[in-house]
């Protein structure tokens, strides 16, 4: 059921949580209204009488120079206060950071929530030319980027069909690889491989790998990624780079396993 058309209020709430996102996704750059009412799907007006909403409740603020859109202090008091319950930061962080070191990649940390992957930490790699496809803050739909890959990989079947069938504009969006079959082959190429490969579908050149970091009950709720330029993931070293990240990803899943407080949802 869609409560944002059967309880009061809810659409207004969804619109503004919806911009909350897309302005947290801006980091520190910040985000036009334009940008934000186009990538929101609302008018130019509706965008800023909303964030006009939140910037006078603290959610958001506004760079008096750019007029760009920023989160605000009272998010960042949210989100301490929730960080005790959701972060796991504090266990990955050396983790990812072993991994950039190894495989001398830029190494992630992201997090699902909901039907999307969030990236929470990014550690360069020492090879000089990178990817910038992610980065902290960037969202990206389950099933696109290397993380949500692997991640919708490892979800129950019928979890997996259900988010296929609310979600069928991903190839309107992504390319014609993020189309319902092309997209259950390559979650069927994950699970055989146990990681995930994005070649290049995001940005052309730009090459990813992911492998699922699980909570203590089993479920894919967080994963580890590795991204480079094309020739870096070729045949002769992919294999290599996939043995070190699911390494990794055990260590981690075994980590919060063993702390189960970060865990909980």
């Amino acid at each position: 059921m869609d409560t944002s058309t059967t309880v009061p209020g809810a659409q207004a709430i969804a619109r503004a949580a919806s911009l909350l996102r897309l302005v947290s996704a801006g980091g520190e750059h910040g985000r036009g209204v334009q940008e934000l009412a186009r990538d929101a799907g609302l008018t130019r007006t509706t965008a800023h009488r909303l964030l006009s909403a939140l910037r006078a409740e603290g959610l958001v603020d506004q760079d008096e120079t750019t007029a760009r859109w920023l989160p605000g202090p009272e998010l960042f008091l949210m989100g301490a206060s929730a960080a005790p319950r959701y972060d796991i930061t504090h266990l990955a962080r050396d983790i990812v950071r072993s991994l950039a070191v190894k495989t001398e990649e830029s190494a992630f940390l992201s997090v699902r929530r909901g039907d999307e992957t969030v990236c929470l930490l990014r550690e360069e790699g020492s090879f000089p030319i990178r990817s910038f496809v992610l980065s902290e803050g960037v969202r990206f739909p389950l099933g696109v980027a290397s993380a949500g890959l692997v991640i919708l990989a490892f979800l129950p079947e019928d979890d997996v069909e259900s988010y296929l069938v609310r979600h069928p504009g991903l190839s309107t969006a992504w390319g014609g690889a993020h189309d319902a079959d092309p997209l259950r082959a390559r979650i069927a190429q994950t699970r055989d491989r146990g990681y995930a490969v994005n070649p290049g579908l995001i940005v052309e050149g730009s090459w990813g790998i992911g492998a699922a970091v699980f909570d203590h009950r089993g479920r894919p709720e967080w994963a580890l990624s590795l991204t480079g330029v094309q020739f870096r993931f070729g045949p002769d070293r992919l294999p290599a780079l996939g043995r070190t990240l699911l390494a990794h990803a055990h260590q981690l899943t075994t980590r919060i396993a063993s702390a189960r407080g970060p865990a909980r949802r």
